[in-house]
């Protein structure tokens, strides 16, 4: 499947006393991640609000398996998992310099149609089609 990768340097303001990120500021590292991962099928969240669709954030998990650090470069690896009915992304998060696995998540969004805000019960062709713009013909 489709993936992306996101470097981030861990930032001071990130961290806590004892130099360590807390909890909640992964959720930001996922959110960099899946930006890039978007940008780069051409489905921005701006695009998708140009087709009419929102695709909020439903579902998601973390399991923290060792703590990031302040000044710690990480890769975040964004991989598509499903994309007909709702997106399923998941997410690892490793350390740049070794490879060493941090962190594992993933997040379920599904589209809902601006004009009516019902929740479409398949993704909309335009995902399907910016998907197939990169990663060629999709299985039906």
């Amino acid at each position: 499947m489709y993936a992306t990768e996101t470097d981030i340097l861990v930032p001071f303001h990130d961290v806590d006393s004892m130099r360590v990120v807390w909890h909640g500021h992964y959720v930001k590292y996922l959110e960099i991640a899946r930006c890039e991962f978007l940008d780069s099928l051409g489905y921005s969240y701006a695009a998708m609000e140009e087709t009419g669709y929102a695709w909020p954030v439903i579902d998601m998990r973390l399991k923290y398996v060792k703590p990031l650090h302040f000044g710690q470069r990480v890769r975040v690896r964004c991989m598509l998992r499903e994309w007909e009915y709702r997106l399923k992304l998941d997410y690892l998060i490793s350390d740049a310099k070794t490879g060493e696995r941090l962190t594992k998540a993933y997040t379920i969004q599904v589209a809902v149609d601006q004009q009516t805000g019902e929740m479409c019960f398949e993704s909309p062709a335009v995902l399907r089609e910016r998907l197939e713009a990169v990663m060629g013909k999709l299985p039906d």
